[in-house]
This record gives structure tokens, C-alpha cells and sequence, in this order.
């Protein structure tokens, strides 16, 4: 495998996209890096440097104990008023308010805002399935991690300790695209890899040279994985092998700021 550190532009000619089996039910306080390894353990695949790990954002938030009972929500007034004008429930519009800075649009039953990691998606992220449920009666909600970068730097570094590999993380979540129909897998949470692959200055295969085109490769890597894990297979998480890139930390340059934003 090329060097993550080469100076050559990240790229790859064949890459892996290896679904990791057997990860159980997560619970809050369980550590992610440790379930990883050992499914990777009964499944004889040993890490390699350079690795990319894709996690499904839910582990990580049950993990965190990032859980909500919808009972214990006390919905204000403009959570209700809200609530009644885009037809949906008042305790689960708090939440969506709690989590966010502001509100982008509100319609069709869907609240788009920006969380409070500066995130603009669909009601703040959070999540109403997928929750077990099981050992309560009550109505829960699954809130994004508190600090998805720092969430995927615990889990690269503890995978390091385990394995002695360097490896990359990106925590995923699903979101849905402003010009398109369909979901996407995106990166919210990234250790040890560059989000953005910058051609900008770098000449096309005419010799033009390139003045606008950042490729957000975790992005990329993000949706490719999800190929693997799917919604309903109970996999959240898929190891990526044969990529090469430079090393990186944090997601905030995927964030577009409001000055740049057509949308808002």
C-alpha cells in the first residue's frame, strides 16, 4: 500500500470495501474500538496501516448515551406552535430546537437546521429508529454525538493501541441532498484523514488548469460503505482497504459557511 503520507494526490486504481461482522447491540458506555477489533478478530482480518474505518453515527451516540425519552420532554409554546403549523410532535420538535442554532426551514413535517456542530440537516439529525426500545415503554430519540470528531479520534486512537496500525475513522450519518431525491451516507465525525481533496492549481487531462474543484472524499468514502452496511443488515461499521490519502483531523472544512451559502 502507498504511504497515507504520500506526496502523490490520493487516489487509488482498486480498493476493498469489507463489511465487519458480528458487531453486537451497542450500550451506553460500550467502547466502539474494542467491539471493532474483536469482530475483526473471529472474522481473521487483521488491520493494516492505512485502514479506513466508516461507523455508523447510531453506535457511537448509544455508546455516548446520546438517548432521549420523549417522556421526560417539556415542549414550550413555540415548540407546540411549531409543532401544529408543519404537523409534528411537540416533544420531538424541543428536541430538535435543543440541538440546533437555528432553524433553516420548517415544512412538509421536517425542520431543517443547523446543530449546534454547525451541521444543516434534516431535524437536527436526530434519529427515531433504530433505538432499542425494549427495556422501557417509552418513546426515545437518538441525539448525534456531542463532538463527532473528538468521538472518531477517541475510537482511531484506541483502535492504534489495540492493533499498533494507523488508521483513519469517519463516523457516518444519512441525510438527504438539497437538489436530489434520495439519501447519502455523509462524514460528521473524521480522524486522521483530509476531508477535502483539492485539485485546485492542478492541471485536467487537457492541460487546463483547475480553479474551483475540492472533491470531499470522506464524503465519497462515506457513501460508498454504506453499500456494505445497509439500513436493515445490522452492520455499522465497514473497514476500507486500498485507498491512499493524506493524514487529517476534523470535519469542519466540509462545513460551508452562511456567507457561501445559496440556501440561506
Amino acid at each position: 500500500m502507498k504511504s497515507i503520507n504520500s506526496d502523490v494526490d490520493p487516489t487509488t486504481d482498486a480498493m476493498q470495501i469489507i463489511a465487519i461482522k458480528g458487531i453486537r447491540d451497542v450500550k451506553k458506555g460500550d467502547d466502539i474500538a474494542e467491539l471493532i477489533v474483536n469482530a475483526q478478530e473471529k472474522m481473521k482480518l487483521q488491520t493494516q496501516d492505512g485502514d479506513i474505518y466508516i461507523i455508523a453515527q447510531k453506535i457511537v451516540s448509544k455508546s455516548e448515551g446520546r438517548v432521549v425519552k420523549l417522556s421526560d420532554v417539556n415542549p414550550s409554546i413555540f415548540a407546540k406552535q411549531l409543532a401544529e403549523n408543519i404537523g409534528k410532535e411537540a416533544r420531538e420538535v424541543q428536541i430538535i430546537l435543543d440541538e440546533s442554532r437555528s432553524i433553516v426551514k420548517a415544512r412538509l413535517g421536517i425542520l431543517i437546521t443547523e446543530t449546534k456542530h454547525g451541521i444543516v440537516c434534516a431535524n437536527s439529525g436526530i434519529d427515531m429508529s433504530n433505538v432499542n426500545r425494549r427495556k422501557a415503554p417509552y418513546e426515545t430519540a437518538l441525539l448525534l454525538p456531542l463532538d463527532p470528531d473528538a468521538s472518531a479520534r477517541k475510537i482511531r486512537e484506541k483502535i492504534r493501541k489495540l492493533t499498533g496500525k494507523n488508521v483513519a475513522v469517519i463516523i457516518s450519518d444519512t441525510f438527504g441532498r438539497a437538489w436530489r431525491e434520495g439519501h447519502v451516507d455523509f462524514a460528521i465525525g473524521v480522524s486522521g484523514i483530509e476531508c477535502l481533496r483539492d485539485y485546485r492549481g492542478k492541471k485536467d487531462m487537457y492541460g487546463r488548469e483547475l480553479r474551483v474543484t475540492q472533491i470531499a472524499q470522506v464524503d465519497e468514502l462515506a457513501a460508498a460503505a454504506e453499500l456494505v452496511m445497509g439500513k436493515a443488515r445490522g452492520i455499522p461499521v465497514a473497514l476500507i482497504r486500498g485507498y491512499t490519502y493524506r493524514e487529517g483531523e476534523g470535519s469542519k472544512e466540509l462545513l460551508r459557511p452562511v456567507e457561501r451559502d445559496l440556501f440561506r
